[in-house]
């Protein structure tokens, strides 16, 4: 049970998940993946990073054994918290994050392929917040991302009834911007072409719209891209 990170070509690198048979996350490995996120986006030398995985399942989220034999309150939100610090992770990255869904992203892996800037999907690729079938709310940060992509409506259906999106679907949605058949294939591609803008500008343009995202219109306009744009031109 591994988590990689490699350089895969010149400013891209790839992390890897490998938890077979469906890539259920333990706490420590969470946070494992939190700090290789955060290390990859710090690195000047990165321009993009790609997040992949081994096996028939993109992610399924926290293991869910781990869970049921976590007891206490406080036990369970400190066990949580390492998925948290991931999903965190992956929505600051300093550099574009593309997540290459090979197969079902389920539960918190859903919310994990949400929290990333663009989703390419295989034919395979699932998408179910199941969080309702085990009476539980939503977490890894849906709650937040899918309404910001298809709306109040379409996520609490999502929500409550627990249904399966297949990739055809999710493309429809906006979900995943591709459906093909070598996601990672495509993933790289498309990491080249980021890879080919100048960092400095990469960086400050994702700065902008995670900024601008959490401000109003005018904050925007007369502060965030005006500062922005003046960084870029000094």
């Amino acid at each position: 049970m591994t988590i990689t990170s490699a350089t895969t070509e010149p400013g891209i690198v790839s992390v890897t998940v490998d938890y077979p048979p469906v890539n259920a996350i333990p706490s420590a490995g969470w946070f494992e993946l939190a700090d290789t996120i955060t290390a990859a986006g710090r690195d000047p030398n990165t321009h993009a990073v790609i997040l992949r995985a081994e096996g028939r399942g993109f992610n399924a989220g926290v293991d869910i054994k781990e869970m049921q034999n976590t007891e206490g309150f406080g036990a369970l939100i400190d066990a949580n918290r390492g998925c948290y610090e991931a999903f965190r992770a992956v929505y600051e990255c300093q550099v574009p994050v593309i997540a290459a869904v090979n197969g079902p992203a389920i539960g918190g892996g859903w919310g994990y392929a949400m929290s990333c800037d663009i989703r390419i999907a295989s034919p395979t690729a699932i998408f179910s917040a199941t969080f309702s079938k085990m009476g539980l709310g939503p977490d890894a940060g849906v709650s937040r991302s899918l309404p910001r992509v298809i709306g109040h409506a379409r996520t609490l259906e999502l929500l409550l009834t627990a249904e399966q999106l297949d990739a055809d679907e999710a493309l429809r949605l906006g979900i995943v911007s591709k459906v093909v058949d070598d996601a990672v294939g495509e993933s790289i591609a498309l990491a080249e072409q980021l890879a080919a803008v100048p960092a400095h500008t990469s960086r400050t343009i994702k700065a902008t719209l995670l900024r601008a995202a959490e401000s109003d219109l005018k904050t925007t306009l007369w502060d965030i891209e005006p500062t922005a744009q003046a960084q870029l031109i000094c």
